[in-house]
């Protein structure tokens, strides 16, 4: 399925660190940056989330939520979460039902291969509820948190 801006996204229901089921009907009403990653605790996955966190004041000061999913049970989302100090949720997708939906799930080139996992994208979904932008492939992972920040503060 493929994200279209302009639209409504797929609806999900995900377990966030402590089990609860987090959905994204809750946030109506907010920007939420939905952003998916391959793997806690590793290079890039680290880089990119401890970007979101160290820009965490703009991000509540433009009253978004960022929400984080990769295929980690809440466990090493846990661990993650405490190592790095990371105030947003991480929720889990272990079926990667939802990374599929939002096509952050499929073929992808790594090390010079074809592989399938996890895609690194973002989707920005603004107070209406419709995609404001997708970013489909995130090929710098410690530079993208400013500019999904940047994007949603020039709207």
């Amino acid at each position: 399925m493929a994200i279209m801006e302009g639209e409504a996204p797929p609806a999900f229901t995900l377990t966030d660190t402590d089990g609860n089921k987090v959905s994204l009907q809750q946030f109506k009403g907010q920007d939420v940056v939905v952003y998916f990653y391959p793997k806690d605790d590793t290079p890039g996955c680290t880089k990119e989330a401890c970007g979101f966190r160290d820009l965490w004041s703009g991000y509540q000061t433009a009253g978004v939520v960022v929400l984080g999913v990769s295929p980690d049970d809440g466990a090493a989302h846990r661990k993650f979460t405490d190592k790095y100090d990371l105030p947003f949720t991480l929720l889990s997708d272990p079926q990667r039902e939802v990374m599929e939906k939002y096509g952050a799930w499929g073929e992808k080139t790594m090390y010079g291969k074809k592989v399938v996992g996890v895609i690194r994208s973002t989707v920005w979904i603004g107070p209406d509820g419709k995609v404001r932008r997708h970013w489909r492939r995130v090929s710098r992972a410690a530079d993208h948190p400013a500019k999904v920040l940047e994007a949603i503060v020039g709207r």
